[in-house]
């Protein structure tokens, strides 16, 4: 129940780890029971270990080693690195399948490559594979099974990466990486992203916006299968969603700007999403109980990936 430093060696609590770097998420926490919330905390270690590996290494040698190392661990079932070990321990009293964590180290080590997204649907694909497989793991951290449960996952986890993408575009841009599909930008590079022609901060702009509605169509997807969630993880995750969903509200307020800004959500404005959102759980919780048909549209870029078959996973390379 560890996160280690791959720089420093050093090893900090999960729930530390989470408070430092998933402050959305840890703001969300506080509503779980004790049990969700140590776990949700183990997961999220565990995935930002998988994000330090990839970042923080010497070279990108280095960060493919190590991922690569991970995967034969994940695969093998035994680690050398107590991160990993505690997310396989973790894997197994949840009866968690391995092959969401296989789809991460894909879409972390495509990271390490040119980064130049060329279409929608591989936007989609890479948000899958970076957040969406995330959802996955989660529903598992909080006891949800059911195979209906999973598309909302998944779609949840690509709304909140689309937002992401959206906030980030500045700084991606500065790490040589760039998730706005070329044709809506006019094929701008990262390198143009960073100092934007008038005519290409048009273009930014629209392509921001084009991100946000994009993310809300998942986020309306996710929210409608939060009926699956034990009732407390239900109301955590709703809150989750709505101040990452602000995430988005305050670049549209600055104009879709996010190449020289990066936005924020303020403690006090958590707060008040938060007892809005119990509102919202309070007002159409018996809604929430009644079955919501998935829309399999929303996972026509993900097809090569889907396994009908296996509910327990909901993909497969």
């Amino acid at each position: 129940m560890t996160q280690s430093n791959v720089i420093t060696g050093v090893v900090s609590p999960p729930r530390q780890v989470l408070r430092q770097h998933g402050r959305s998420f840890h703001f969300a926490s506080h509503i779980l029971g004790p049990r969700h919330a140590d776990r949700g905390a183990r997961l999220y270690a565990f995935c930002r270990h998988l994000d330090d590996l990839a970042d923080e290494a010497t070279d990108i040698e280095a960060a493919n080693t190590a991922l690569a190392t991970t995967r034969f661990a994940l695969n093998t079932g035994y680690a050398s690195d107590p991160v990993v070990t505690d997310f396989i321990a973790l894997a197994s009293e949840t009866d968690m399948p391995l092959q969401p964590a296989l789809h991460l180290i894909d879409g972390l080590q495509q990271d390490l490559k040119n980064v130049a997204l060329t279409s929608k649907a591989e936007l989609i694909r890479y948000a899958y594979r970076v957040a969406g497989t995330v959802g996955l793991m989660m529903c598992c951290v909080l006891d949800t099974h059911k195979a209906d449960a999973l598309p909302h996952a998944i779609d949840l986890g690509i709304a909140m990466q689309l937002t992401n993408i959206a906030r980030d575009i500045g700084e991606d841009a500065r790490m040589g990486r760039r998730y706005i599909p070329g044709p809506w930008i006019d094929n701008a590079s990262a390198q143009d992203i960073q100092e934007p022609s008038p005519a290409l901060q048009t273009h930014l702009k629209a392509a921001t916006k084009r991100l946000l509605d994009l993310a809300d169509r998942y986020y309306a997807s996710g929210e409608a299968g939060l009926h699956f969630l034990p009732a407390r993880a239900r109301l955590a995750i709703l809150v989750a969603s709505r101040v990452y969903g602000a995430i988005g509200q305050d670049i549209a307020k600055h104009d879709y700007r996010s190449w020289d800004r990066r936005a924020r959500v303020t403690g006090p404005k958590k707060g008040r999403l938060a007892l809005g959102s119990m509102g919202a759980f309070l007002a159409t919780d018996r809604l929430k109980r009644l079955a919501v048909r998935h829309d399999p549209h929303l996972h026509d870029s993900l097809k090569s990936l889907m396994k009908p078959h296996d509910a327990r996973t909901g993909v497969h390379d």
